[in-house]
Parts: C-alpha cells; structure tokens; sequence
C-alpha cells in the first residue's frame, strides 16, 4: 500500500513541473506582449523627429533581432531547468530585457516598411561607407567585409541541443559559457551601430545595449570562476 502512494506521489509531483513551467513562461509572455504594445503605440509619434534610417540602422535592427532571440531561447531553458537561484535570476533579466529590445527593434522595423529579416546574411551593413562627419567619425569600425552566413558568439545546433539535454551543474556552467560568448559575439555590432546608426533611437539602444552586457558578461565571468570554469573561446 505504501508503495503505490509513494509512486503516486511521484507521478504528480512530477506532472506538475511542466505545468508549473508553462504557467511561468505563459506570465512572462503576457508581460512582454504588453510592453510591446506600448512600444508599438509609442512608435508613430516618435518617428517625425528622427531623421530616415540607414542601411546601419535597418540591418542593426534585424541582425540584432535575430542575435537576440538565440539569448532568449538559452535563457528561457535555464530559467526552467535550473535549480541554481542565481543562474535562474540572470537568466530571468536576459529573457525579458531581451526579449523587450527585440519587440523595439521589430516595432522599428515594421515602421519602416522593412522585413524583419535580411536574406542575403547578416552584417553587410557594416561595411558602408560612413565617410567622417558627425556621429560618424571616430571610434572603432569593427567594419565588415560584407555578409556572412553566421554572427559571432552563436551557439551550433549541437551546443543548443547539449544545453537542452544538461541538468544540475553541467547545465548552469554551460548556459553562462555559452550566454557569455554570444554577449562578447555581439559586441561589433553594438560599438558599430552606436557610432553609426543614423537615429538616435538605434544609437541610444545600442549604447544601453552594450553596457547592460558588460555588467553581464563581467557578472558571468565571476560565476564562471566560483564554479571552476572557464569562458568558451569566442573564435
């Protein structure tokens, strides 16, 4: 008799961490549908005083999308699967804070009359020509030669599906691995599109954008160290 309502016990236990799992990201989700639409409804009224956007600020806006949205898919699986409450709040700030900029850039982007996605790659537009007035001069290129197929510090379909796959330590070590090399992968991009986007709205969220991330990756970087890791090279 015990034993069945041992395994009974079990069997509920059990059922209720996946439903638990989706009440939380169901939560999360109505948050950031609602502070995209007040980004949306925002949108209009501020375009009037930007001047047209760029190929940098059209092609930031896409490629950092995309970049993003890798870092949201890692944060949500660490924020369900580990039991480590500091890895579990890290990742929390990464999923909403990112999740809120790819709802900005989209918003952008649907403002301009832009696909959400370039086809041809990611990164050519870094490799216009800016010339050396205004915003434009100075700083650090970080210029590209022209499209590529795959931004820096993304994560192979194989270190996603190992992520997935991990629990406990191994899942924790290797989620601030892989969040720390995709926050020092965007970095071109972001020190790019701050010196060159033509709106200060782009150039704005760049900046905050790169200095969010390096309190992260500096944060990472310590928790790396505490566990006896080390960083994934970023090559």
């Amino acid at each position: 008799m015990s034993t069945v309502e041992s395994d009974d016990t079990v069997t509920e236990s059990s059922a209720r961490r996946p439903a638990g799992a989706v009440l939380v990201l169901g939560a999360i989700g109505l948050l950031l549908l609602g502070a995209v639409a007040g980004v949306l409804l925002r949108m209009p009224l501020e375009r009037n005083a930007d001047p047209e956007p760029s190929a940098v600020d059209i092609g930031f806006s896409q490629d950092m999308a995309a970049h993003h949205a890798q870092a949201v898919d890692m944060a949500g699986v660490a924020l369900i699967a580990s039991t480590d409450n500091d890895v579990r709040r890290l990742a929390y700030d990464i999923l909403t804070t990112q999740q809120n900029q790819i709802g900005r850039m989209q918003a952008w982007l649907q403002l301009w009359g832009e696909s959400n996605q370039n086809v041809e790659g990611y990164m050519g537009w870094m490799a216009e020509d800016h010339g050396t007035g205004g915003h434009h001069g100075g700083g650090a290129d970080h210029a590209a030669s022209g499209p590529v197929q795959s931004m820096p510090g993304m994560a192979s379909q194989e270190e996603m599906t190992t992520l997935r796959q991990s629990t406990g330590p191994a899942l924790d070590t290797l989620f601030l691995q892989l969040m720390l090399r995709h926050h020092q992968g965007g970095v071109p991009m972001l020190d790019y599109a701050a010196e060159h986007a033509d709106t200060p709205a782009v150039r704005g969220l760049a900046t905050n954008m790169a200095r969010t991330q390096e309190g992260e990756s500096q944060l990472m970087t310590t928790m790396l160290t505490t566990r006896g890791a080390s960083p994934l090279p970023l090559g």
